[in-house]
């Protein structure tokens, strides 16, 4: 499918007349977001209502960012959806001894160094679509190359636009760096969930689902059997999740982590995707966004009526997949869901453009 047809679809997908009014309405809703966090500085706000709105909002947001020409840049394979839960599960435990024998103080600075050049890198990305409607073409699409003098291989390309977008990214990410503020974390933890399923594809729906399959076990073996999961994410001073402030002194915040937001976001935002490739209207993707939905209000329900921690993905992971397993079985179209890959219809645009080059 050509270029200028996937932008076309895109626009019959969400109803808009052009591209720039979806960037703007898209960055609306990340306003929107943006507020929700804001809001309980100024007024009292229900955290769990909070907790809904601000991870359906972000989640809603990436979806539409990911719908590009072209496909985003970082497709999972199948074996490699098979070794995630494994690999997290190994950084998660060594997370875990590092604050068991290491001072949590030098851990958290270390991170801190990290997540500093990060938060510039996901802030500057974030902002950058609608801050290059107000620059200089060139400002654009001149590509400036940075080559370090004794590392020839090693070379940074940008251009001026991005250099401008992570200005305002550089002061934040200072504030957040000197006062540690849930409101600076919750602001870095958005734009890394927008990037992560705006840049990240899981190629196929059989990908997604052997993905998604194994951080559920993950997600449970974790919270349930062990004390890991808590203890890293109450000691972990980084933008890793989101919080919420709650009039509760015993438990001021609220979490949720990014990954609850990230990982099932791809998979919705390749629902999304799929009806865009057919220039059909989103069906699948309000199936599988309102199974996310679902699953984190259940979440939601069974964490205030056990009082505990639960494992969001215990309940994510069955209304994504079964919202839109129901909806595919329910039009007869499960063979062209599962057939549908990314990647491959990557490759036979590659193809189809060489060979009219070469005509």
């Amino acid at each position: 499918m050509k270029n200028h047809e996937r932008l076309a679809n895109l626009a019959l997908a969400v109803e808009w007349d052009d591209e720039q009014s979806a960037l703007t309405m898209l960055f609306g809703l990340l306003a929107l977001a943006e507020c929700l966090t804001l809001a309980p500085l100024v007024v009292k706000v229900d955290p769990n209502l909070n907790v809904i709105l601000t991870a359906c909002l972000t989640v809603y947001v990436g979806c539409y960012r990911s719908v590009k020409p072209t496909p985003p840049s970082e497709t999972m394979s199948n074996e490699h959806a098979m070794r995630f839960p494994l690999v997290g599960s190994a950084m998660l435990l060594s997370l875990f001894l590092l604050f068991k024998f290491l001072s949590k103080d030098l851990v958290n600075a270390v991170l801190t160094c990290y997540f500093f050049v990060l938060g510039i890198a996901a802030l500057g990305a974030t902002l950058l679509p609608e801050i290059k409607g107000f620059l200089p073409k060139p400002w654009n699409d001149n590509i400036i190359t940075l080559r370090f003098p004794y590392f020839q291989s090693l070379e940074v390309e940008f251009t001026k636009s991005q250099i401008i977008a992570a200005i305002p990214g550089t002061f934040f990410c200072a504030w957040y760096a000197k006062q540690k503020h849930w409101l600076a974390n919750n602001i870095l933890g958005l734009a890394f969930s927008i990037q992560g399923i705006e840049m990240l594809s899981l190629g196929s729906f059989k990908t997604g689902a052997i993905l998604l399959a194994g951080l559920f076990v993950y997600d449970i073996f974790w919270v349930f059997f062990t004390p890991v999961m808590v203890s890293v994410a109450k000691s972990f001073d980084a933008p890793i999740k989101l919080l919420f402030p709650t009039a509760d002194s015993t438990r001021p915040f609220s979490m949720l982590g990014l990954g609850d937001i990230v990982i099932p976001g791809i998979f919705v935002a390749l629902a999304l995707r799929y009806d865009v490739s057919r220039g059909k209207d989103s069906q699948y993707f309000k199936s599988a966004f309102l199974g996310y939905t679902a699953g984190l209000v259940a979440t939601i329900i069974v964490m205030n009526w056990f009082q505990a921690a639960q494992p969001a993905l215990l309940y994510i992971v069955p209304g994504v997949i079964g919202f839109l397993a129901a909806h595919c079985i329910w039009n007869g179209e499960v063979k062209p869901l599962l057939a549908f890959d990314e990647s491959k219809s990557k490759a036979e645009e590659t193809d189809e453009d060489s060979n009219k080059k070469a005509d």
